[in-house]
């Protein structure tokens, strides 16, 4: 485990000792971050989206989208900080997949820069299960709370080994993630839950679910990236 620590206290110290590079372009860093002016710019910062599911809308639509009206999901509200695109699909996946703690400081740092409307409750970050963290070596969702610097809730955890997600339909993530989660300790009433991005939404349904199931008032949604 130490062994696949390395890579990731080697970059904390390079974010720390370093100058501010921009990790798109390699031009020097704007505004504190690790991004240049132009590419800042070109952030796809989530614009209008409906508010139980942070699905993009058009200015004229109502805030909630014709699916949620039909069947409203278990999480009160969603919100994205970003939309899945360009530059912002590269730097999940480098922070995802290549140990890229540089990415995911990033990644932080612009979720702080478009937090949800609503008041800042306990986090809890959707976790990995304990054979998929060996491997990987960190929980990106996890990790993401960390940077993120709020309060933030241990007690949900992955009962159950899924396979991946990224080349299943809607139906087939529901049903590969179906009674994968669990909880440990007290629940607290309202919670946020965090992940990096959010798809069909079939990860965040299944944890609202299982959270309400077990006492949980209400759970909202923070992702970093909404897939649009």
């Amino acid at each position: 485990m130490l062994k696949r620590m390395l890579p990731l206290l080697a970059a904390s110290v390079r974010c720390l000792l370093l100058p501010l590079r921009c990790l798109v372009c390699q031009d020097r860093g704007h505004d504190g971050l690790d991004l240049c002016a132009a590419c800042l710019a070109g952030i796809p910062w989530s614009g209008r989206a409906c508010l139980r599911c942070a699905l993009p809308l058009p200015d004229s639509a109502l805030p909630v989208c014709g699916t949620c009206r039909e069947e409203p999901p278990p999480q009160a509200a969603t919100h994205a900080s970003l939309l899945y695109l360009p530059p912002v699909d590269q730097l999940l996946v480098r922070y995802k997949f290549h140990q890229d703690l540089a990415a995911g400081r990033l990644l932080a740092q612009l979720m702080q820069r478009q937090p949800p409307p609503w008041t800042c409750l306990p986090l809890v970050p959707v976790p990995l299960h304990p054979r998929r963290l060996r491997q990987r070596g960190y929980d990106q969702a996890g990790e993401l709370c960390r940077l993120l610097r709020q309060p933030r809730w241990r007690g949900l955890y992955r009962r159950r080994h899924t396979a991946p997600q990224s080349e299943r339909s809607a139906e087939q993530r529901r049903d590969n993630l179906f009674d994968a989660f669990d909880v440990q300790g007290v629940v607290p009433p309202r919670l946020t839950v965090v992940d990096d991005v959010m798809t069909t939404g079939s990860t965040v349904l299944e944890v609202a679910e299982t959270l309400r199931l077990v006492g949980a008032a209400e759970v909202r949604v923070w992702v970093c990236a909404r897939v649009p």
